[in-house]
């Protein structure tokens, strides 16, 4: 049975509110190249569309202009690209945001001016490293830490093309049959390039950048580097002539304290600097610069660091400052060091200052020199007074560690004292702390410093209250 009920007055009621109804997608331009939606979603400056701008505009500029002729930061070229480069995108119907058109326009200037994708990043003072692992790996060290870079080069060819910007200048060459090279960028910035068949991912190039305004002493400090006590001890040892060796592994910093250190080599002495690449940064006046030259494509005219090293001699030097010994050169360097060459300052790779002796033995011998290993320590330790030891902590600091003094021979062993070590104190906030402390042994050099006016006072070799390291009889 069913039952039928009527209201007696009917009560309208509004409906509900209609949802707007979301809009068609729009249609891409028709001047988008066919890049249709994947442009939308896509602003890779990589993909084809961009790839023929920057094709287009290199390809005019090279028909119209000689560039290799013009300053990288010639104003008049840049405005010729940015001409040039609107030109094409207006013939071509591309329509970008402004955003994509400016990086484009610049990736363009970096491509024809600069070194292509890595120009930002040689740009970018808190970068310190740029290491490109072939064309699709760029990585960067900032403040001590390794991170992967977001920019990547398009092929081979296009590494390839920036190994020989850099390395065209100087006069060095890198092919198949010689495949590494060390190179320099003007502002002193130490390139390394090796190419296949040696490197498996591609051409590789690390870069280790030189800061536009170099770090000073005050710099250095505030970084926990060394303090004032070092600085002290270092210029007096300076003014006194003395032989130093600053040692460390890669990375360790070991050149900028070497610019630093050099920097108080008084302004009237004649200073000679020898290098593989100029990258010194010496603040003095008169100042001569060598550079060691790679043999050319007929295997000839080979100069290396030994060569300068001899040639410096003749060369009324006050000073030898040699930027690294890592073969027979150091046999020369302690010979230079043994006759009436005192001040000189080179750097080495070694784990410790123990380390740096026997580094110093093995590359005197690799001078062919049939030499007993006595009259070589002799030699080692008549030429040298300091060696001065830097390392790069698991956090990415660095730090003065040792700072050693070379004693003498007693019996068959060069005997070394540690003057100051660095003592880590704790970690906090991810980062070490400590201080570099003296160990409470005066030096035995001394009375050459007090000789040459450059007296030290006796607290300096005071240990502070929290303690130093027991002092180390190598």
């Amino acid at each position: 049975m069913s039952i039928f009920l009527r209201t007696p007055q009917a009560v309208e009621v509004s409906p509900p509110p209609r949802r707007a109804e979301p809009a068609p997608p729009t249609k891409p331009p028709e001047g988008m190249l066919g890049m249709g939606r994947a442009a939308a979603r896509s602003t890779n400056l990589n993909d084809e569309p961009y790839l023929t701008i920057r094709k287009k505009v290199h390809t005019r500029l090279l028909a119209t202009m000689n560039l290799a002729s013009d300053a990288p930061d010639s104003g008049r070229v840049r405005q010729e690209i940015t001409a040039l480069y609107n030109q094409v995108l207006t013939e071509e119907k591309m329509l970008i945001g402004r955003a994509e058109r400016d990086e484009l326009l610049e990736q363009i200037i970096a491509e024809i001016l600069g070194y292509g994708p890595i120009q930002p990043l040689l740009s970018d003072p808190s970068v310190n490293e740029v290491m490109v692992n072939g064309p699709k790996e760029v990585y960067i060290e900032r403040k001590g830490k390794i991170e992967r870079a977001a920019v990547e080069f398009l092929d081979d060819d296009h590494v390839l093309r920036i190994i020989q910007r850099i390395v065209s200048p100087l006069g060095r060459r890198i092919d198949e049959s010689s495949p590494m090279v060390d190179a320099r960028l003007p502002d002193g910035s130490r390139v390394n390039a090796i190419i296949p068949p040696l490197a498996l991912n591609g051409p590789t190039i690390t870069i280790r950048k030189f800061s536009k305004i170099p770090l000073s002493v005050n710099d250095l400090m505030r970084n926990g580097t060394f303090d004032e006590r070092f600085v002290a001890f270092m210029k007096a040892a300076i003014l006194g002539r003395l032989n130093i060796i600053i040692s460390g592994g890669t990375g360790s910093g070991k050149t900028t304290t070497l610019n630093l250190l050099s920097g108080f080599i008084p302004s009237d002495e004649r200073i000679l600097t020898i290098e593989d690449a100029a990258e010194l940064q010496l603040r003095q006046e008169h100042v001569v610069r060598l550079e060691s030259r790679p043999a050319n494509i007929e295997g000839k005219g080979q100069i290396t660091i030994r060569n300068l090293v001899v040639n410096a001699l003749r060369m009324r030097p006050d000073r030898i400052v040699v930027g690294e010994v890592r073969s027979a050169e150091a046999l020369d360097m302690l010979q230079a060091m043994n006759t009436g060459h005192d001040g000189s300052l080179t750097t080495l790779h070694s784990n410790g200052p123990r380390d740096t002796l026997r580094r110093l033995e093995t590359m005197v011998l690799m001078a062919g020199m049939d030499l007993p290993l006595r009259a070589i320590r002799e030699q080692i330790a008549s030429a040298l007074h300091l060696i001065v030891h830097q390392e790069r902590l698991r956090d990415g600091s660095r730090h003065i560690t040792y700072v050693t003094e070379v004693q003498g021979m007693e019996g068959d062993t060069i005997v070394m004292q540690d003057i100051f070590t660095f003592q880590q104190y704790g970690v906090k906030d991810g980062r070490i702390t400590g201080a570099l402390e003296p160990t409470g042994v005066r030096p035995k050099f001394s009375e050459r410093l007090e000789a040459a006016g450059a007296a030290l006072p006796a607290d300096i070799f005071a240990p502070s209250a929290r303690g130093g390291r027991q002092p180390r009889h190598w």
